[in-house]
C-alpha cells in the first residue's frame, strides 16, 4: 500500500485565503472567554494560521488559554461548560520530535466551541512549558518572514490537494514542517531577542 492510499477519506480539507474578519472573530471569542474564565487563565492569544496575516488557513481559530500551572485546570472545566463549551476530560499532548509523547512539556487540554457556533479550538497550556512557548512563536516568525510565510502557505496548498478528503493525511505530510519550521524561528528569536508578546485580547 502506498503513502497516498493509506489514508482513508475522513474530514474534508478546505483552505481558505486569509480572511481579515478572522481577527475580528478571534477578539470576540476572547472577550467572551475571559468574562466566562475571569483571572484564572492567565493570557487568552491568537494561534494557528488564522492568526498570521496574508497565510491560508482552514477556517478554524485557534486559541491559546494559559494558565499558571494546571493544578487549577478543574475550577476551568465549570465555567467553560456552562457556556456550552466541549472540554475533553483526558490530557492531550502535541507532537513534537525529541520529546516524549507524553512529555508534561506537550501536555495540554483541549476544548471546542459550543454546539452550532463558528469552529473553534481551545488549547490550554501551562505558562512556561515548551508547547506554550513554540505556539507563540510559531505565530510570530511566521508573521515576521514574508518568505517563510508564503512557502508554508504553499506547502499547505499541495498537502491539500495531495489529500483534499483525508486530513489525516494533510497533517501526516505537513507535521514535519512545524519542525524545520522552528529550528529557524529558533535561530530568528535569537538574532531580534523575542519574547513572549503581550497578549491581544
Amino acid at each position: 500500500m502506498s503513502s497516498m492510499e493509506r489514508f482513508a477519506k475522513s474530514r474534508p480539507v478546505v483552505l481558505r485565503p486569509y480572511q481579515p474578519a478572522w481577527a475580528g472573530e478571534y477578539a470576540q471569542l476572547a472577550r467572551h472567554l475571559r468574562a466566562v474564565l475571569g483571572p484564572q487563565v492567565l493570557r487568552i492569544d491568537h494561534i494557528g494560521s488564522t492568526a498570521v496575516p496574508d497565510l491560508c488557513a482552514k477556517d478554524v481559530i485557534d486559541v491559546q488559554l494559559t494558565v499558571a500551572d494546571f493544578s487549577g485546570v478543574a475550577g476551568l472545566a465549570r465555567p467553560l461548560g456552562a457556556a456550552g463549551f466541549r472540554l475533553r476530560e483526558e490530557w492531550q499532548y502535541d507532537e513534537f520530535h525529541g520529546l516524549p509523547a507524553t512529555s508534561v512539556e506537550l501536555r495540554k487540554g483541549y476544548a471546542r466551541e459550543p454546539a452550532g457556533q463558528r469552529r473553534t479550538h481551545i488549547h490550554l497550556r501551562e505558562a512556561g512549558r515548551f508547547n506554550a512557548r513554540y505556539a507563540l512563536l510559531f505565530r510570530d516568525y511566521l508573521r515576521a518572514s514574508p518568505r517563510a510565510r508564503a512557502e508554508y502557505g504553499l506547502l499547505k496548498q499541495r498537502a491539500a490537494h495531495l489529500f483534499p478528503d483525508s486530513i489525516d493525511g494533510y497533517l501526516f505530510l505537513k507535521e514535519p514542517v512545524f519542525h524545520l519550521i522552528y529550528e529557524a524561528a529558533e535561530l530568528w528569536a535569537t538574532a531580534v531577542a523575542w519574547q513572549l508578546p503581550a497578549a491581544h485580547e
